[in-house]
């Protein structure tokens, strides 16, 4: 059973990023396929059921009860002109007290990557984060490998913190990452830290 909750919706220049939704399984699970080469390498595994309508069902009742008690803001990235699916982005492991801190992660289809798209995306999830979430900080962490994904942050106004050993499975092994985070107040100026 879906649970009524509140809903997030932001609107950036070419899209519209919202909560995931049933009507969406077709359009999620065929760029999920058609991208699987371009997406795996950076992923955990997909679990057996991962491009199922069972799988999918999940992920939307997560998602409706991670928003609805604050703890995540997963969301789709839909592209106005069209009503396309290009990707999502997830604020997860919002923490408050202290802390007010949220972690980033994201992904696009393989056909829409550097265009733009993910960067407005982390722009407007993060100044939603800062202005209307009230946290103070953002992490985001990726292979160090993955330097499109690096650029992304770095353009993005994150900066470069260290590394995390053995952080997260990435298809199939533990891997480390490299930790970038972006401060609603941030004084650190430009590193070259990392580099």
């Amino acid at each position: 059973m879906f649970l009524p909750r509140r809903k997030v919706r932001i609107e950036t220049e070419r899209m519209t990023l919202r909560q995931p939704a049933m009507p969406d399984f077709r359009d999620w699970a065929c760029l999920r396929r058609e991208s699987e080469g371009f997406l795996a390498q950076w992923e955990p595994l997909w679990s057996p059921d991962h491009l199922s309508r069972k799988g999918f069902t999940n992920r939307v009742y997560w998602a409706q009860r991670a928003i609805g008690n604050g703890s995540a803001m997963p969301l789709f990235l839909v592209r106005r002109e069209d009503a396309r699916l290009l990707g999502a982005i997830t604020l997860d492991n919002i923490r408050r007290g202290p802390s007010q801190s949220g972690t980033l992660g994201y992904w696009i289809g393989e056909q829409h990557a550097r265009q733009g798209y993910m960067r407005e995306a982390i722009e407007a999830v993060v100044h939603y984060a800062f202005d209307r979430l009230d946290l103070s900080r953002i992490e985001a962490a990726c292979l160090p490998e993955n330097a499109a994904s690096r650029a992304l942050l770095e353009s993005c106004g994150f900066k470069y913190e260290g590394v995390a050993q053995s952080y997260l499975q990435i298809n199939g092994r533990w891997r480390t990452h490299v930790l970038y985070a972006g401060l609603r107040a941030d004084r650190r100026g430009r590193t070259e830290a990392g580099v």
